[in-house]
């Protein structure tokens, strides 16, 4: 039997390789969500990025959907419950990326303390502003991972080698693993308490929406700098820009926001955020790692074949 794979946001050869030795791959990169529910019907799998919206429409006209991958982490873009309706397995890819996100978040790190971007600015127009670029150090610091999967945990290890303290917040309770990874298991509120840099590495859920809000920069050291590669949704965009306004946060570095790409710009433009647009995952290793993963997973449902990463 030669199933067809629908490919809705662009997927590396490997992948595409992977997919037509055992069935047809369609690469409709760039696909409207019109065109997508006039044609999901003819597919038995369908592969997609952050850009498609899998919605409960999308399943309703999808009658031979069996499985649809997600090419990276996050599956926020995918109704998990019309999926589950509909009896669609839906499979991601979580270790693909870690590491060009871990170490996204680090640069942003650096980039934060020592205001590499206004100072590289500087000097494209000439301007050896030396004694207005005064920085901070990362040793000695504490960085609180909110958040301590695959990349919270290679950031921590990182951090660490830096010479920081590494605090972390889980749901799961479990100090022991957590010290294995070279961090301390500390209470939200705790963490806010204590943190010089927050790192956000956590998807975004029900019970993670809104978790940085104005009473959580309240709870922070004044000063602190923030860095989220993980969801936009987990910070509450417009108390951010009031705790930056206020002075609560020195520095912020956003590579997600709430709308993607942004409708108001203020954030993004604030001159104490460093804004990149979305590009954690975005490394050739990472990318090709990310369409062998998720091409072999979704033939792997299509095949009856053991899962790695079942989502529903």
């Amino acid at each position: 039997m030669t199933f067809k794979v629908l490919i809705t946001d662009g997927l590396e050869s490997v992948g595409l390789d992977l997919i037509n030795r055992a069935g047809e791959a369609v690469n409709r990169k760039g696909i409207e969500a019109a065109e997508l529910l006039a044609e999901v019907g003819e597919y038995d799998g369908m592969i997609v990025r952050g850009r498609t919206k899998v919605t409960r429409e999308v399943f309703e006209a999808a009658k031979n959907l069996k499985v649809v991958g997600r090419a990276g982490v996050g599956v926020d873009n995918i109704d998990l419950e019309a999926a589950k309706d509909h009896g669609v397995t839906v499979v991601n890819c979580p270790t693909a990326t870690s590491e060009a996100v871990a170490e996204l978040a680090v640069g942003m790190l650096f980039a934060l303390c020592r205001e590499l971007p206004r100072a590289d600015a500087c000097m494209k127009v000439e301007n050896w502003d030396k004694k207005n670029l005064m920085g901070v150090e990362l040793m000695g610091k504490t960085l609180g991972m909110i958040g301590f999967g695959n990349i919270g945990r290679l950031v921590a290890k990182y951090a660490s080698a830096m010479g920081m303290k590494v605090v972390a917040y889980r749901r799961t309770w479990d100090p022991e693993f957590v010290k294995e990874h070279g961090a301390e298991q500390v209470s939200l509120d705790d963490l806010l308490a204590r943190a010089d840099f927050i790192s956000l590495n956590l998807p975004l859920n029900a019970e993670s929406k809104y978790l940085l809000n104005d009473a959580a920069f309240a709870k922070m050291k004044d000063g602190v700098y923030i860095v989220d590669a993980s969801r936009g949704g987990v910070i509450e965009q417009a108390a951010l820009l009031r705790a930056l306004q206020s002075g609560k946060v020195a520095g912020a570095a956003l590579d997600v926001y709430e709308k993607e790409p942004p409708v108001d710009w203020e954030l993004p433009k604030h001159p104490k955020v460093i804004a990149t647009p979305h590009i954690g995952g975005q490394t050739i290793e990472a990318q090709n790692r990310a369409a062998e993963d998720i091409a072999s997973e979704v033939m792997n449902v299509l095949q009856g074949k053991e899962l790695r990463w079942k989502i529903c």
